[in-house]
């Protein structure tokens, strides 16, 4: 459970952002109106308390015969008699509860104060769209996913708690198919592909994966193909010196899909389980860009056509809205078989990923929550749902 805590306090700022507008929608449990609470405001016992006072007219035909001293001390007696005490007492907990909270409130009592509930109608789902909205998951997914949690339930009585847990659970529903590790295979060289737009989080996520890859076993070689940007190179260096894998550079301004074929060859030579190749970082829009990364797919599977074996996508968590037209993209040119989202902790949009799973169903291998080098781990939906929505691990 300690990636889950670190998960879970990562995406404090998409789990707060939950809890504050499930807080806000729960608000309006007050104002609204509680079938269950309707006849209590009519209590039956207050006709009753004005019976006392038209007792007390006849002692006053017994005053002449009696001293006048004795008369206030029976005018004494009556303060004290229940009745006019019993109902300031029993008068505010029926008017403060009842409008709140109706007949589970009176029963509850203080536990249901700590837990409004709201009838679960048209309105409340519209509020539940809105917020999953603002948490990124997309129109399209937040309505199905609401849909799906008023489905049985509608005209029942709700918690935050109870919303958060189904909220939870349709999340791991929909996500739960997609999480699959990334899958190795026995054929030599394995290439993987590492692709996705400028500052994505491709450089660091090789350098995890590629320790990883060795922790198992794995002989792992990483190909530097960016080769317009000398800093992507260092910075690929350092992570392989992190890692313990060799990298494998070309000369800077290189073509980038030859160091692809010499990497190939000299993985084959070498009998190297894992040949990782980065690319250079390209906004989708850009035709070049794309058509340069469509030609390093061409001379690698001239070289191999089965390869690349695995084509990543890293996706950075703060694009929002803008990672599923990132996955159209690369996924006509470079065959995307698996996404990997970087920076879950520095965002609110984590529910951008329900939305990726949803449209494209494609395996979600890990997800990055931060720059050291175990800060990746293989997706959990029930560990990431439980921590977009506040909860703890079941």
């Amino acid at each position: 459970m300690a990636f889950f805590k670190k998960l879970k306090d990562r995406l404090f700022n998409s789990s707060s952002k939950l809890d504050e507008g499930l807080d806000a929608i729960m608000q309006d449990a007050d104002q609204a109106p509680d079938p269950a609470a309707a006849p209590t405001p009519a209590p039956a016992p207050e006709p009753e308390p004005e019976q006392p006072p038209q007792e007390s007219p006849p002692p006053p035909s017994e005053v002449p015969p009696t001293p006048p001293a004795e008369i206030p001390m029976e005018r004494a007696v009556p303060p004290p008699t229940p009745t006019p005490i019993e109902i300031p007492i029993e008068t505010p907990p029926s008017t403060d509860t009842a409008p709140r909270k109706g007949l589970m409130g009176r029963l509850l009592g203080r536990d249901l104060a700590k837990a409004p509930r709201r009838l679960l109608d048209d309105d409340m789902l519209e509020q539940l769209e809105e917020l999953l909205i603002t948490a990124d998951m997309g129109v399209d997914t937040a309505l199905r996913v609401t849909a799906n949690m008023a489905e049985g339930r509608m005209g029942k009585r709700l918690s935050a708690q109870e919303i958060k847990e189904l909220l939870a659970r349709e999340i791991a529903r929909i996500m739960d198919p997609v999480a699959r590790p990334m899958p190795l295979y026995a054929k030599t060289p394995q290439v993987v592909l590492v692709v996705g737009v400028n500052g994505s989080g491709k450089t660091t996520t090789i350098g995890k994966l590629a320790s990883q890859f060795k922790a198992a076993g794995k002989t792992v070689v990483i190909a530097a193909g960016d080769t317009f940007r000398a800093a992507a190179v260092e910075q690929l260096q350092i992570w392989g010196d992190r890692a313990g894998v060799p990298v494998l550079t070309a000369p800077e301004g290189s073509d980038p899909a030859s160091l692809a074929w010499d990497a190939m060859e000299q993985a084959e030579r070498d009998g190297v389980d894992l040949l990782m190749i980065d690319t250079a970082g390209r906004l989708q829009n850009r035709a070049d860009l794309m058509e340069e990364l469509a030609k390093i797919v061409r001379v690698i599977r001239r070289k191999d056509p089965t390869a690349p074996h695995n084509t990543l996508l890293v996706l950075d968590a703060t694009t929002g809205q803008n990672a599923l037209s990132q996955v159209e993209t690369f996924q006509k040119l470079a065959d995307v078989s698996g996404l990997i989202m970087t920076k879950l902790d520095g965002t609110a949009r984590g529910g951008v990923l329900v939305a990726l799973a949803d449209k494209f169903g494609l395996p979600i291998h890990a997800i990055g929550v931060g720059e050291q080098i175990d800060d990746l781990s293989p997706f959990d939906p029930e560990e990431f749902a439980a921590a977009l929505t506040g909860l703890g691990p079941e």
